[in-house]
């Protein structure tokens, strides 16, 4: 889930897209962009008082009925050296421009297609932030059970639906201690006819895809079973 900063005089023509991204698990709060655009950098004078995102993860321009204004509220936001991703929302007759001066990560040229600014988002945060209310999150390692993604220090993982099946069931009960028959029984169901001897090759693939460097989170306890310690980590 990420928190989103909109900057915009117009919220109401702006809640359809807030509400698309709430319902895609993000929440959201609206800013005043002619307060913002009003400290944009001058050559003579102190420098503006520096706009504030709060704890937003990113922050969102409205440029589109306005674009000299939003193109100045961009700029103060980054004259103030914000260190969160910036994004504009612009008129697709306008894109032209849209220019280096603006100093954006990123823009979106119609407002209402969620879906675009969605993608937008994740490109310009990093799906680290963009996780499903249930993310799981162990140390350096991140388990997103509605995505089927799973992250190490960020980095994504290429697990086979087993192998996530496994590892989300030791992530959903960290440090405790379970047997091979009970791993067996649990994810891969009664009516597996394998032997046990599947749960240890599964591990040992887990583990070289976690690296050297967190292999010893899934931990060996010997003549039981496995468990998973996110403090095992070298």
């Amino acid at each position: 889930m990420a928190r989103v900063l909109i900057v915009t005089d117009r919220s109401d023509d702006l809640l359809g897209l807030a509400r698309g991204l709430e319902h895609a698990g993000h929440s959201v709060r609206f800013g005043s962009l002619t307060e913002v655009a009003a400290l944009r950098p001058t050559l003579a004078g102190d420098p503006p008082k520096p706009p504030s995102v709060g704890d937003a993860h990113v922050a969102i321009v409205d440029a589109a009925k306005d674009l000299s204004r939003g193109r100045d509220a961009c700029r103060a936001y980054r004259f103030a050296e914000i260190e969160v991703p910036l994004l504009a929302i612009v008129d697709p007759d306008s894109v032209d421009a849209v220019g280096p001066d603006w100093e954006i990560d990123d823009f979106v040229t119609d407002a209402e297609r969620t879906g675009e600014l969605l993608a937008r988002l994740r490109l310009a945060i990093g799906s680290q932030v963009l996780d499903s209310a249930g993310t799981i999150r162990l140390g350096d390692l991140t388990v997103d059970p509605e995505s089927y993604q799973v992250r190490m220090k960020g980095k994504p993982l290429d697990l086979t639906y087993k192998e996530f099946q496994l590892l989300l069931y030791l992530a959903r009960r960290p440090s405790r201690v379970f047997s091979r028959h009970q791993l067996l029984q649990e994810v891969w169901g009664q009516d597996f006819y394998g032997g046990t001897r599947t749960v240890d090759v599964h591990v040992r693939r887990l583990r070289a895809k976690f690296g050297v460097e967190h292999e010893s989170m899934i931990v060996t306890i010997r003549n039981v079973g496995y468990r998973l310690d996110a403090e095992r980590s070298r």
